[in-house]
């Protein structure tokens, strides 16, 4: 029989038995006879033969609610990339019985994630999708949805240990290591490093904490000594946040380099900018448009690209695939850490100009 064509009808055929049979026998489902499951099994394996999951899914009535639990973009335009990944996943699974609803929360505001948080699992959706960015407040959320074995997945932050179906996004301490190793290049001597955070408190934070432990980790390995310190920044008061930058700049003697964790590496640029110590080099993360203007400018020597609009995208499409096409998927899909220079950037800027002039197709 040739796999490319092969069906139920024809696998019943040389087993002799109905396709109602040999379909029990693919989802093991209902009673069949040991001999009989046998025999159709062989055939089944010495064929090939694959069953068309999205013909499958096409053909079903089934509805499936997801439920996207992300942060408000308007508050922090960071979160627009992933739900605009979320939306285009959306779209292109609508024919197999897919909706998503978004239950959008203030990033600076743990109450406020609780109380969406609580919306979404009073909706009780099949499957849900989130950025897990405030860690003690979504402990209690995970449990619950495992304990009722409604699988979720995590993108940003990764979380391991309570029973996500999968995590999608950067490996967040390898990423702190490849910063580490970008500041160690051309580096002639020792020097010293200071790691800011931004308006994310530190012990509620856990993909932060693996950013510094991993650039910390790998400056440990190094014979030369570097000095490190880390401070943490509230950028909603911009007088503060400035005079803190620079109480810090000014407290570190033969300071070289700055890696800041989070999207907002231009806000450090521009004090730096404007304090004229264009000697400091800065190591950032994504393609937000303040970080690029700097990037261009040559004050960020360095962006780590997290992709978050494919992380949207593909956190729904795992979802899909574990409970529309019932394929099984990978606990944890990290992505690329991509490194962005200003000879490169283009590239990754064409690459979004045609995402979206598919999206209008």
């Amino acid at each position: 029989m040739d796999q490319k064509t092969i069906r139920i009808k024809d696998i019943a055929l040389k087993a002799k038995v109905s396709p109602g049979t040999v379909d029990r026998v693919i989802h093991n489902r209902g009673k069949v006879a040991e001999k009989v499951r046998i025999r159709i099994q062989k055939i089944i394996d010495e064929s090939n033969y694959e069953p068309n999951l999205m013909a499958r899914a096409l053909g079903s009535k089934k509805q499936y609610r997801f439920a996207a639990l992300i942060p408000d973009h308007q508050v922090d335009s960071y979160w627009l990339a992933p739900k605009t990944g979320i939306e285009k996943a959306a779209v292109e699974l609508k024919q197999f019985g897919v909706s998503v609803q978004q239950f959008v929360f203030n990033p600076y505001d743990a109450h406020d994630f609780i109380k969406k948080a609580e919306e979404l699992t009073a909706a009780r959706p099949d499957g849900i999708f989130l950025s897990p960015i405030f860690y003690h407040e979504v402990l209690p959320f995970l449990a619950q949805w495992h304990d009722t074995s409604v699988p979720f997945v995590l993108f940003n932050t990764e979380i391991s240990d309570h029973g996500p179906l999968s995590y999608i996004g950067q490996d967040s301490y390898q990423s702190g290591k490849l910063a580490g190793k970008l500041m160690h290049y051309g580096q002639s001597e020792p020097c010293s490093i200071l790691i800011v955070h931004i308006d994310e408190k530190i012990d509620n934070a856990a993909h932060l904490l693996k950013k510094e432990e991993g650039l910390r980790d790998y400056f440990s390995q190094q014979q030369d000594v570097f000095g490190i310190t880390t401070i943490e920044l509230d950028s909603s008061d911009t007088e503060s946040f400035n005079n803190r930058l620079s109480e810090a700049v000014n407290g570190i003697a033969d300071l070289r380099h700055i890696f800041v964790t989070t999207s907002k590496a231009h806000l450090v640029a521009a004090e730096l900018e404007r304090r004229q110590l264009g000697d400091i080099r800065i190591i950032g993360y994504d393609l937000v448009p303040g970080n690029l203007h700097y990037l261009e400018k040559g004050s960020i020597g360095f962006l780590i690209n997290q992709n978050p609009e494919r992380q949207g995208y593909l956190g729904i499409r795992q979802l899909a695939d574990f409970l529309v096409f019932r394929k099984a998927v990978s606990k944890t899909k990290f992505l690329p850490l991509d490194i962005i220079t200003l000879e490169n950037l283009r590239y990754y800027l064409e690459e979004d100009v045609k995402t979206a002039t598919e999206k209008l197709v």
